[in-house]
């Protein structure tokens, strides 16, 4: 009795298995194995290497071809700018007021000062690290600018994005009072200096980023699998959670809220500034669903952006419907024909139009709407972008650069009573001499649920 009790087992063990094996991602695609990551202590002495290489070979040759003497870096207590993360070791900086300073004297080295209030041991692999109490605090940065007199005085202001405006008006106020109305009449805006310091990617990133999109697209098949979705009774709000929690226990972060949305015969989905409205986190996942998600996370000082198709199969159904699986070539013939224009030093604008183009001639509904990644999730950088690309961005696409190759295509479904469904993509790539590359395997047939 008690042997076929273990045999039972065992093949509903199996069963499961295998269940939860076909419903992966491509039935001829095993499930990748979750990458080693590394440790807290390994990944501050990895990215401590970078930084060197970045502030020792790479900063003065871009300061000097924005013609930045000197560059002032503020950063505030519980109002960090966010350049700072990429110009210190992976410490917290808690000073209420500390200032990083580059200054270009016209020699071979870049001058490097951190003028701190607690000082920070790492800092000193990097900086000339002055710390100082609250009472000398401004006799000092007076007397460090003074010393070196810049012909201009690059700050973290006056650019279109986040990254590029850290600088706070109290900031500014205290180095125009500090520093003098001479020195106030040497600042300059560093946004341009800034979207070329963050969007050059080095070597040595690349592997540590491809983990990342690993680890990104092995959440996502698992969370678009039945280890996670039950139809009938799974919401999307458990999907968004479970996907949120994972990250957690990897030690990790997300850096924008995990959407999901879902498209159903007979049943129109809602728009939202031209895209798909987000579900509901109350919508139970039915079968004969199409659903969609869309996460990325943080790895290294590196964010990942991710956007993936599973069916949910109708009893008695072993595939997706001929109508959904030709909907989704027509998003891969869109990545192959801009994959086939994109070159180095073309401008988002040029990518856009021509690949646009060809999506008219051959009948194909296309939106795209790639944008530049790596530091942040939406970077710095050419955009390939109809928001933004359209005459207006003037940035060209570097070599090694990273992109967010996110758009999509909508097609007439005939199983569906011709109604029109969007296959949404997005999977990050890398500029090479020859074109973009896909750090990951793109997407072309569809996640199954059981």
């Amino acid at each position: 009795m008690k042997n076929l009790f273990r045999l039972t087992f065992l093949f509903s063990t199996l069963l499961m298995s295998l269940s939860f094996a076909f419903a992966q991602n491509k039935s001829n695609e095993p499930l990748p194995k979750m990458p080693k990551l590394l440790s807290q202590r390994e990944q501050a002495e990895v990215r401590e290497m970078w930084l060197g290489k970045r502030l020792d070979t790479l900063l003065l040759p871009m300061m000097r071809k924005h013609n930045v003497s000197m560059w002032i870096v503020v950063n505030e207590e519980f109002n960090s700018d966010p350049a700072t993360e990429y110009l210190v070791p992976p410490m917290p900086i808690v000073g209420s007021r500390d200032f990083f300073i580059f200054v270009d004297t016209g020699e071979k080295k870049l001058e490097k000062i951190a003028i701190v209030r607690y000082a920070e041991e790492r800092l000193k692999n990097h900086y000339e690290m002055i710390s100082v109490s609250r009472d000398k605090l401004g006799e000092t940065l007076r007397s460090t600018i003074e010393k070196y007199n810049p012909k201009t005085i690059a700050l973290n202001i006056g650019g279109t994005r986040g990254q590029q405006n850290g600088l706070s008006h109290a900031s500014y106020k205290m180095l125009a009072e500090t520093l003098g109305a001479d020195a106030e009449k040497k600042f300059v805006s560093a946004a341009n200096f800034l979207t070329e310091f963050f969007d050059t990617r080095i070597a040595e990133e690349l592997e540590h980023y491809r983990t990342a999109v690993l680890v990104t697209d092995i959440l996502t098949r698992r969370a678009f699998s039945n280890e996670v979705i039950i139809p009938g009774k799974t919401t999307v709000g458990d999907v968004r959670w479970w996907l949120i929690q994972q990250v957690n226990n990897l030690g990790l972060t997300i850096w924008f809220q995990p959407d999901l949305r879902v498209q159903r015969q007979a049943k129109s989905t809602a728009v939202n500034q031209q895209f798909l409205s987000v579900a509901d986190e109350s919508t139970v996942l039915e079968r004969g669903d199409l659903i969609h998600v869309d996460f990325g996370l943080n790895y290294m000082g590196l964010s990942t952006d991710w956007q993936k198709h599973a069916y949910i199969l109708k009893k008695g159904e072993r595939d997706a419907p001929q109508g959904l699986k030709n909907a989704l070539k027509n998003t891969n013939r869109l990545q192959d024909v801009l994959f086939g224009i994109a070159r180095v030093g073309m401008t988002g604008a040029e990518v856009y139009d021509a690949t646009m183009a060809q999506m008219k001639k051959e009948n194909i509904e296309a939106m795209i709407y790639s944008h530049p990644i790596g530091t942040h999730g939406h970077g710095l950088g050419a955009s390939i972008d109809f928001r933004r690309a359209i005459g207006v961005s003037p940035d060209r696409i570097r070599l090694d650069s990273y992109m967010s190759i996110e758009l999509n295509t909508s097609t007439v479904i005939p199983e569906w009573n011709n109604q029109k469904v969007t296959i949404m993509a997005e999977d990050d790539a890398f500029m090479t001499e020859k074109g973009y590359e896909f750090f990951r395997p793109r997407q072309t047939e569809f996640y199954l649920i059981r």
